[in-house]
């Protein structure tokens, strides 16, 4: 009886405590200068000509809470909080719930996040799930409710939530999908707009209809348990048939959102400087994107991969001169797949590594006649250790070759005798100098591409190349202000040279021969099907693997 008096006695105190704490930092989240709910967290990209592309965390089409249809409203508060009027920004009974249910499964099932909590998060750039956001999160959440009646927050909610397709905000959404207001949506387009949010690439009704329907359903059946709506209107909503208006979405580009998500992951590298000026009102990023070049990229894509629906693909073009991204794709719908290839993924590079150790030949005395014999060949490396490359199609000159002809044919047995010759290590200075920061093991496929690297890091490799030796670090953004003009970040030139220009300038002249028909021989030059397209000069070099195929130049 002791013990449970000075436990009872000790969760009194512990009780006072926190609440004392918790009144403290309310109290203290009021008497500070409040957050303007309408404009910070607010991020404005514009191209390389000064036209504003997105806008982010915020919409130029805010819409008071007046004109929004009550359909929206209800339907979004009775699927993300139910408690909404009743709490002060965190719905402890729910996260309580959500804890239990997350532990009785042994993984993330149920979250808890309240209408608040979601506003404050859209608010800022949400670059990392880590505490140190998720203490930001809190904090920002106790400012909104301390200053803020809830009808504004619900209201700056509606206006910045994701819906899909770049969609930010009620009346880009609504005016999106349906080419109406959002004062004019009816219960089956909200319940259907309201469902998106939780995941807008699973829940679009343009992407994936079925489950688009299923959520809608969801949405409306939890309505009418609630007693939000009746049963007449719930069969009368689910058994409307909407029509979308998608004209909107031709007009867009579908890979763009790939190169804002590598704008925003510059951003996150300057730190606390951007998160300054997010809160301080926004700021405006000044990116290389150039649209037209976008668009060359996207339909190259779509054309060449019409009907498989299984085929991924991802594509960048970089201006040599400065290292500056001019488009970027990460893959071939950002709306079906939003994870960014171009950026995030590694992959083996295959035959691509190759002309990296072919200018170290040239480095090292080779010229373009310099010859091997070219025949089926087992390299002994080793006690117990062979190597046996094959060329494609198990093509051999059975004769030898010269440096030019391994080049143009992409001949492996050439290739592992150069990269041998000159000693392993060799290729992995080179490809360091040229900007490739992987780490390369010293193996002997490695001028093979056998290595995994990212695709904007080989790009840039080539981008040395194409700027005879120059190399700059690939950049997106040119300049930040402030929501004032005022110029808080530019880039600055990282430029140097690390390779010969006149031996660079030889290696591009042997890449044009991957094209040329007056190199066919035993077997054809490997970009010879597109020596047609070509209608300038071009240094290229194609490269493929059990699962992917290359061309870069």
């Amino acid at each position: 009886m002791k013990y449970l008096k000075r436990f009872i006695k000790f969760m009194i105190i512990l009780f006072f405590i926190s609440l004392f704490l918790v009144t403290g930092v309310y109290v203290y989240a009021r008497i500070i200068p409040k957050i303007d709910i309408n404009k910070t967290g607010s991020y404005y990209l514009y191209d390389k000509d000064n036209n504003l592309y997105f806008q982010g965390n915020g919409t130029s089409k805010w819409v008071s809470l007046n004109d929004i249809s009550p359909n929206i409203i209800k339907a979004t508060i009775e699927i993300e909080d139910k408690n909404f009027y009743k709490h002060h920004g965190f719905d402890v009974l729910r996260i309580m719930k959500a804890m239990y249910v997350n532990l009785i499964n042994g993984e993330y099932k149920q979250g808890a996040s309240t209408i608040t909590q979601q506003f404050a998060k859209n608010l800022y750039l949400d670059f990392d799930k880590t505490w140190e956001r998720k203490l930001n999160e809190v904090w920002y959440t106790i400012q909104i409710e301390a200053h803020y009646e809830k009808d504004d927050i619900l209201e700056g909610y509606l206006n910045c939530i994701n819906y899909g397709h770049a969609m930010y905000g009620i009346e880009n959404a609504s005016n999106f999908y349906f080419n109406k207001s959002a004062k004019d949506l009816d219960l089956a387009e909200a319940s259907m707009l309201v469902g998106i949010p939780k995941s807008p690439s699973n829940y679009s009704p343009l992407i994936n209809p079925e489950l688009a329907k299923k959520r809608q359903e969801y949405v409306l059946k939890t309505m009418l348990d609630d007693e939000i709506i009746t049963e007449s209107e719930y069969q009368e909503a689910i058994n409307e048939e909407l029509i979308f208006h998608t004209e909107s979405e031709e007009e867009n580009l579908k890979t763009i959102m790939y190169y804002q998500d590598a704008v925003l992951k510059e951003l996150k590298s300057l730190g606390s400087l951007v998160e300054t000026y997010l809160q301080q009102g926004g700021i405006r990023v000044y990116t290389n994107l150039d649209m037209e070049a976008q668009k060359s990229l996207e339909n190259s894509i779509n054309n060449n991969i019409t009907n498989n629906n299984e085929i991924e693909a991802s594509g960048i073009m970089i201006n040599p001169q400065n290292g500056s991204v001019i488009a970027l794709a990460g893959g071939r719908d950002y709306n079906k797949s939003e994870f960014n290839r171009a950026i995030s993924a590694k992959r083996q590079v295959g035959s691509i590594m190759k002309p990296f150790l072919y200018y170290n030949a040239l480095e090292n005395g080779f010229t373009s006649s310099t010859s091997f014999l070219s025949q089926e060949t087992t390299f002994t490396l080793g006690a117990n250790n062979t190597y046996s490359p094959q060329n494609y199609n198990n093509l051999y000159a059975n004769k030898a070759i010269s440096m030019a002809s391994a080049i143009s044919f992409s001949d492996n047995i050439y290739a592992i005798k150069t990269h041998l010759f000159l000693g392993i290590d060799s290729l992995i200075t080179t490809a360091k100098r040229v900007g490739i920061k992987t780490k390369l093991e010293p193996i002997a496929s490695l001028p093979l591409g056998t290595v995994e690297l990212n695709h904007l890091e080989i790009a840039n490799a080539y981008a040395t190349l194409a700027s005879l030796g120059v190399k700059h670090e690939p950049y997106f953004i040119e300049k930040i202000t402030d929501i004032k003009g005022n110029t808080i970040y530019e880039h600055k030139d990282t430029s140097e040279v690390v390779l010969n220009s006149s031996l660079t300038f030889i290696l591009n002249e042997l890449l044009k021969g991957t094209y040329d028909a007056n190199m066919i021989d035993y077997t054809y030059p490997t970009n010879i099907s597109i020596a047609s397209l070509l209608t300038h000069d071009y240094a290229i070099k194609s490269g493929s693997t059990d699962t992917d195929n290359w061309i870069i130049g």
